[in-house]
């Protein structure tokens, strides 16, 4: 699967092969001993380091429920009549199809794929960059994007990356889209970053996005006994990124919506339309799915 895709997660593997990830994971972490692959945060990617990238076709088949509850949850900060930068990526390019659906929209975008979602969107106007077309990606780069940014101004940008962690924030193994994305950051006010678990504590190449930068992060609830995860969101909210965590897109729904406050501190979830419920505080507790029929649940989680 690896060697097909580029990448894979240990859900996906574990779902795949009908065991638990415990299992996958001492099997990946065999097959890296024997250099067969190397292990990434929640999955396992070909062997190449920092600068391997998978391309979009590979993309486009890893964590793929994780982007829809991801997409779903960053459509919601868009109000009607903003200006918005969306960046190239498979997570962005589900969050402009969702986008679609907001009437009087700006998009400004470097993406084909993101301005293909939007083409035939009623009130939505699409601004696209110029440069030269990237093809592993879909995305226009070089000089010529980067010029087209220049002076222009949005409420925020919503980027994706290959990596991210709290010490340097959000990252790409290309120089060139690294370049156009610190273009896009420079032109909003608030940047949002959008990434599933598989690339928390992930370090690629190419800063793109420092983390005293970043205003918010989507992710998805990482795997149970994931505390690398829970250990990088609560390094992130520590240096005050706002963190929203979406629940699993198979409960279908509306979710739940609270506060992020320091470890000691129990994190409080309000219920839309609802009373407020309780979860403990210890980082793996923390993300754990409360129960809520079939709501998926969503905790935006910041310092107090």
């Amino acid at each position: 699967m690896v060697r097909a895709n580029g990448a894979v997660s240990l859900r996906e593997l574990a779902r795949v092969v009908q065991t638990s990830e415990v299992t996958v994971r001492r099997d990946v972490r065999a097959l890296e001993a024997e250099g067969l692959l190397d292990r990434r945060h929640g999955g396992a990617v070909l062997p190449g380091g920092f600068t391997r990238e998978s391309g979009f076709p590979q993309k486009s088949h890893l964590a793929t429920a994780e982007k829809t509850a991801i997409a779903d949850v960053a459509a919601g900060l868009v109000e009607e009549g903003e200006a918005v930068v969306v960046g190239a990526g498979t997570t962005t390019q589900e969050l402009a199809r969702r986008l679609a659906r907001v009437p009087g929209l700006t998009v400004v975008t470097n993406s084909l794929l993101v301005a293909q979602a939007l083409a035939h969107a009623n009130r939505v106007e699409v601004v696209m960059t110029g440069g030269t077309l990237r093809g592993s990606n879909y995305a226009l780069v070089g000089s010529g994007a980067e010029q087209s940014l220049q002076g222009l101004r949005v409420s925020r940008a919503f980027l994706s990356g290959s990596g991210l962690t709290a010490e340097r924030g959000l990252s790409t193994s290309n120089m060139l889209s690294a370049s156009v994305d610190r273009a896009l950051v420079q032109a909003a006010a608030e940047v949002v970053v959008l990434a599933d678990h598989t690339k928390l504590g992930t370090d690629t190449m190419f800063q793109t996005v420092p983390t005293d930068v970043m205003t918010r992060l989507v992710t998805d609830e990482p795997p149970p006994h994931d505390d690398r995860a829970a250990t990088e969101l609560q390094a992130l909210a520590d240096q005050g990124v706002q963190i929203t965590v979406a629940g699993a897109v198979a409960s279908g729904g509306e979710g739940m919506v609270g506060r992020r406050p320091r470890r000691e501190s129990p994190l409080p979830v309000q219920r839309r339309g609802g009373p407020s419920a309780q979860l403990r505080s210890a980082p793996a507790s923390m993300l754990e799915q409360q129960a809520a029929g079939d709501r998926p649940r969503v905790a935006d989680m910041r310092r107090r």
